[in-house]
């Protein structure tokens, strides 16, 4: 694959949905000891059924990986072309047998053909190879965003669109998915138009200063401390240089195309609701016997977005 690549460098997941992640505490107060309030898994257990959401089976990708299934929510709002285009090499079976070919520490971790740059590479049938780059989308595109009132430094606005972390500019009225940890986004050379989502990665670390970069088309919903806890690649930006290095992909289906049974059983908080601004105050104003200072601020790629099992 060629080195310069960009797919540079949750889900904030799991944890918070299913334990508490620290008590919360009045804004702006510190000391000793803040007063205790709410924490996120307080806040989970007190949510009511209406405060979640299952995940479209047809816009939800199963990658059977050797530890087992990554659950990927895929973001069509903002970059339908990409997902059209993507779904139809999951349906082709472009992705059986391919492999997880590079882990950049604190970076990305990213999927693809081992041999897409040489003549073995893995012919692409029913779908395009590349399309025109979806860095963003008009602001009248997302009609889900609610927003967090915490400054950023890498947008005007930023908050959530049915569960994804977005960035907002009104002056261009262009909106745009966040690079946050877990987020999935299309790998490309330096033309912005030469993916197609052939090749993917997912985000382990900072990096913000990719939005409007790259193609976000989704996020990791399960799976992603398996991802992260991976071998770094010994080559520069992360590359396996051995086929022994790189991890097999034994298939990617849409959950669409499973039967029910065998389908995983999550649902994602609503980031519209009542409760989600809750979980938000309860991450901006930690506090209780552990906490000592209270920021009283968020950063957007801090905020969880909880996950669950359906009850």
């Amino acid at each position: 694959m060629k080195a310069n690549r960009i797919i540079q460098g949750t889900l904030l997941l799991g944890a918070c949905a299913l334990a508490a992640c620290g008590a919360g505490a009045a804004e702006g107060k510190t000391g000793k000891e803040l007063p205790t309030r709410p924490g996120v898994g307080d806040i989970v257990k007190a949510s009511k059924p209406s405060d979640w959401r299952a995940l479209d089976p047809d816009n939800t990708l199963y990658m059977a990986m050797p530890w087992g299934r990554v659950v990927i929510e895929l973001a069509p709002t903002f970059a339908p072309n990409h997902v059209k285009n993507i779904k139809a090499l999951v349906r082709n079976h472009y992705f059986d047998g391919l492999a997880i070919v590079r882990v950049q520490d604190n970076w990305v971790v990213q999927w693809g053909d081992p041999n897409d740059e040489n003549e073995r590479a893995r012919k692409v049938e029913g779908a395009q190879k590349t399309l025109k780059a979806e860095f963003t989308v008009p602001l009248a595109s997302d009609k889900h965003f609610t927003r967090m009132r915490d400054v950023d430094g890498y947008a005007p606005q930023v908050g959530h669109s049915n569960g994804f972390p977005v960035g907002r500019d009104p002056r261009t009225g262009e909106t745009w998915l966040a690079h946050c940890y877990g987020t999935v986004a299309v790998a490309r050379d330096n033309d912005a138009d030469s993916g197609g989502g052939t090749g993917l990665y997912a985000v382990l670390g900072p990096a913000r200063h990719l939005d409007r970069n790259l193609t976000v088309v989704g996020r990791v919903i399960s799976g992603m401390p398996e991802l992260a806890a991976l071998p770094r690649g010994p080559m520069p930006m992360g590359f396996y240089d051995k086929p022994g290095m790189q991890v097999p992909i034994k298939s990617v289906q849409v959950a669409a195309d499973l039967p029910e049974a065998e389908r995983s059983n999550i649902e994602v908080m609503r980031t519209e609701t009542a409760a989600y601004q809750s979980v938000l105050d309860a991450q901006r104003n930690r506090g209780g016997p552990f906490s000592k200072y209270n920021p009283a601020h968020l950063d957007l790629c801090a905020a969880p977005i909880p996950v669950r099992n359906r009850p």
